[in-house]
């Protein structure tokens, strides 16, 4: 597994769906994922840290766990099939974890919320065809922004 942030959102140009981005921590590779407007807009949010006057869901989530007791242990992007992402939540409650299934959109806006790691299974980034820049030199980093400038839907798998 590969233990990701969230490097940021953009919109991809061509559809104006969202993207979000993801990055292993050492910074050397990244997983860009297709998602729904509400679910970026509740990511944008809390890494904007962006108050609203009541609960978002996201916010909702946060505080049932905090209320219960429940621990977010972190969230994985364990699969991809069918051109569709998936993500658990692994809780930990009354010393018992549990895996629950997710979009990872949700997850991770849950994720950012209770400061949980975010991991993505590495067969899902091979699967994904994500970007390894590890070895990038200043002519495949101006290529790597071009090339991330003109993504389009079907260059990856989205979530659904």
């Amino acid at each position: 597994m590969l233990e990701m942030k969230v490097d940021g959102l953009t919109l991809d140009p061509l559809t104006n769906m969202p993207i979000i981005t993801l990055k292993d921590i050492t910074g050397k590779k990244i997983l860009p994922i297709w998602v729904g407007i509400f679910e970026a807009n509740a990511i944008a949010l809390q890494m904007e840290k962006v108050a609203t006057p009541r609960p978002m869901t996201h916010d909702l989530i946060k505080n049932i766990l905090d209320g219960m007791e429940v621990k977010v242990i972190h969230i994985i992007v364990n699969d991809l099939r069918d051109n569709t992402f998936y993500a658990t939540i692994s809780i930990s409650f009354n010393n018992h974890v549990v895996n629950i299934d997710s979009r990872p959109s949700d997850a991770i806006a849950v994720a950012l919320r209770v400061n949980a790691p975010i991991y993505v299974a590495e067969k899902v980034m091979e699967m994904a065809r994500g970007i390894d820049i590890s070895e990038a030199d200043t002519e495949d980093s101006e290529k790597f922004k071009k090339w991330l400038e003109n993504l389009k839907p079907g260059d990856f798998k989205h979530e659904m």
